[in-house]
């Protein structure tokens, strides 16, 4: 796929490298299709115009007013997204068993300090939560994109966890939910909505408890 800085399967994406996201994505059979398709919908609406209103160099007031509208819109799909998938009881594997979620991590940290930042990141049994930087150039010197780091993070981990399951076929949802970080309140929220994930959901006192959470210090270090 050519690189660009918005794309869109079913949802509307943005990417641009430098940039810090929150992301989740979940196993296949995680939430029906259709669940979501209002949100999606309206998402890919307030899409269309954005690029429309962009590309007539529209003014700035109109511009931040639908930005606004998407973002918020964005909210309130994470959560009804996070709201279906506490509610599914199985799966067809559980990602927070032991070995899998050792692949996971091993994945998530694979790119740390080569191509990405980590900021933070939670494996619950049916999707993952993570918050991290990509760099505007890998060892390389090629510019970093978000397609790509998924891409890598997610075809590694299905080909290991599918192998040691005994499954076939595709495990994870096509599309991720990605959220570009705004600012500084923005990163410390998707931080704090991550790694509490796991109390949320009633399963452990403190976030530390949960033994898919990780939480990075700037240099790499993980608690």
């Amino acid at each position: 796929m050519e690189k660009k800085e918005s794309y869109r399967y079913s949802l509307p994406h943005f990417q641009q490298p430098g940039q810090a996201y929150f992301v989740t994505w979940c196993l296949k059979d995680a939430i029906p299709p259709k669940a979501l398709a209002e949100y999606t919908d309206k998402l890919n609406l307030l899409y269309t115009q954005i690029q429309y209103y962009k590309n007539t160099n529209a003014d700035e007031e109109i511009l931040n007013s639908l930005k606004s509208e998407f973002n918020l819109i964005r909210k309130n799909y994470l959560k009804a997204f996070d709201d279906l998938l506490d509610l599914q009881k199985t799966s067809i594997v559980n990602l927070s068993k032991d070995s899998n979620r050792t692949i996971l991590m091993n994945a998530l940290i694979f790119w740390e300090g080569k191509r990405i930042e980590n900021h933070a990141f939670t494996i619950m049994s049916n999707h993952v939560h993570w918050v991290f930087r990509v760099f505007h150039t890998d060892e390389k010197g090629n510019a970093v994109y978000l397609q790509d780091i998924l891409q890598s993070v997610k075809r590694y981990s299905a080909t290991l966890i599918n192998k040691i399951e005994g499954v076939g076929g595709s495990l994870w949802q096509k599309e991720s939910y990605d959220t570009t970080i705004r600012d500084d309140i923005h990163l410390y929220n998707a931080i704090d909505y991550t790694i509490n994930n796991p109390v949320k959901a009633g399963l452990v006192t403190n976030w530390y408890e949960w033994k898919g959470t990780r939480l990075f210090d700037g240099s790499g270090q993980i608690y």
